[in-house]
């Protein structure tokens, strides 16, 4: 039987919203009843919700009233002035915002690594899905670590501009235009030219921050790792694509262990290994894909067992984000059966 929940999304008209919206809708959520909400700026914009075309709408006071869960797919100050108003008026709060991670009593998820016995209780209101690269790392990790003992390793990850909102896609877009154009660079968001440029940080006066991108990664990779993982070395670097992460993993082992048998330990639910008689995944084959494509290749190129191997992995940000997102939603959703909380 259809469960009935009413499901506010918060930042529908972002990037995340969207992508939110779309996965929500392919989910066991689909026949929920569908709030969009969104700041002043997108008021009025007409989005599609299954088979139909709602608008989105202004948040008001009182506008969490029944709703089941709330989805903050917002900037985090949008997140902090209204996620107290849909506590109170008792929905379960998905924070893709991050706003609220550190929040007492709100709880770091990532479903597709941790065990049920982590899982929220009925005291838990608010969950925090843990960031995309956090989670794959440990989802990849913990499947290595099946094979051997895990003794070292290091990740490269490669962020899209998309991972900061419509802005930064456009600033993207607007400096590689003017690049070609030998016109002058906007630089409102970054501070520094990204266009055909990889950087390990930007400018004094961005809008964003990657050393707080790479320490939230690093923070909720050290969560999820919870003394059962490796410790694991991560760099974050903003690279000139618009969407998909591609992260280089370093990994040794304390034995000699085969290609084949690392590759069939990283395979699974989720994760999609690509052999080498394969075009290599990129970002751009895993654009819409709802599984992490993996290349594994031995450090030395040779096909003989070693301890040391490359995981090259590339997986689309914005569905990896909403899909744990509604992974989070779905163990809320045991401890609201029939949209009402017992």
């Amino acid at each position: 039987m259809p469960e009935n929940y009413k499901i506010a999304i918060v930042g529908a008209a972002s990037l995340r919203g969207k992508e939110l919206n779309e996965t929500l809708n392919d989910s066991v959520f689909s026949s929920a009843e569908f709030l969009l909400m969104d700041d002043e700026s997108a008021l009025g914009q007409l989005e599609t919700v299954g088979d139909e075309v709602t608008f989105i709408q202004r948040i008001e006071p009182d506008a969490f009233r029944g709703v089941d869960f709330v989805f903050f797919a917002s900037d985090e100050e949008i997140t902090r002035k209204h996620w107290q108003s849909a506590q109170k008026a008792g929905a379960s709060i998905i924070d893709m915002s991050y706003a609220l991670e550190s929040t007492p009593g709100v709880l770091l998820r990532a479903p597709w690594v941790q065990d049920w016995n982590a899982a929220p209780d009925l005291k838990t209101t608010t969950v925090s899905p843990a960031h995309p690269a956090a989670f794959v790392l440990a989802l990849l990790l913990k499947r290595a670590q099946t094979v051997a003992s895990v003794v070292s390793a290091a990740a490269t990850v490669m962020e899209p501009a998309s991972e900061y909102g419509r802005s930064a896609l456009d600033e993207l877009h607007q400096q590689t235009v003017g690049l070609l154009s030998f016109q002058s660079l906007p630089k409102q968001m970054y501070d520094a030219q990204v266009a055909f440029n990889v950087v390990p940080s930007l400018g004094e006066a961005a809008r964003v921050s990657l050393m707080a991108s790479e320490a939230r990664i690093r923070r909720h990779y050290a969560h999820l790792a919870e003394g059962m993982l490796p410790d694991a070395m991560i760099q974050l670097l903003h690279v000139p694509v618009f969407h998909g992460y591609g992260i280089s993993l370093a990994i040794s082992f304390d034995e000699p262990v085969t290609l084949d048998h690392l590759e069939t330990a990283l395979g699974g639910e989720h994760v999609e290994v690509v052999l080498s008689d394969s075009d290599a995944p990129s970002n751009l084959s895993s654009a819409g894909q709802s599984d992490v494509l993996v290349r594994v290749r031995t450090a030395d190129g040779t096909e003989l067992a070693t301890k040391h191997f490359w995981v090259w992995m590339v997986a689309d940000n914005l569905k990896l984000a909403a899909l744990n997102a509604l992974a989070c939603a779905q163990e809320l959703r045991f401890l609201r059966p029939q949209g009402k909380v017992q």
